[in-house]
């Protein structure tokens, strides 16, 4: 289970949170919506220390990150996180890990 955050993604995060060299970001499954992989469950983000994380990559010093409690959303799948110039959002992308 990676994590991928490309750069426009992480600069939409440094422009949309007050993040700051050594802030955490962590991705988790909450109840409502869908992804292209979970029907009843949506991603989403909070910021957050970084602390035990089971899956992590660091963009600008800036820890993207999965804790253990979340590891059945993410199970089987890589994170690629994208940016949509569209929505002006985050694109969550879900990769076959298998």
């Amino acid at each position: 289970m990676k994590i991928i955050i490309s750069d426009d993604a992480a600069k939409w995060y440094q422009d949309n949170v007050d993040l700051k060299p050594g802030d955490g970001i962590r991705f988790y499954g909450k109840v409502y919506g869908k992804t292209m992989v979970h029907e009843g469950f949506s991603i989403a983000f909070r910021k957050e220390e970084p602390t035990k994380p089971v899956s992590s990559t660091e963009v600008n010093g800036i820890t993207y990150f999965i804790t253990d409690n979340d590891t059945w959303f993410f199970a089987r799948y890589d994170l690629d996180v994208e940016y949509d110039s569209k929505t002006d959002s985050p694109e969550y992308i879900f990769k076959s890990n298998e």
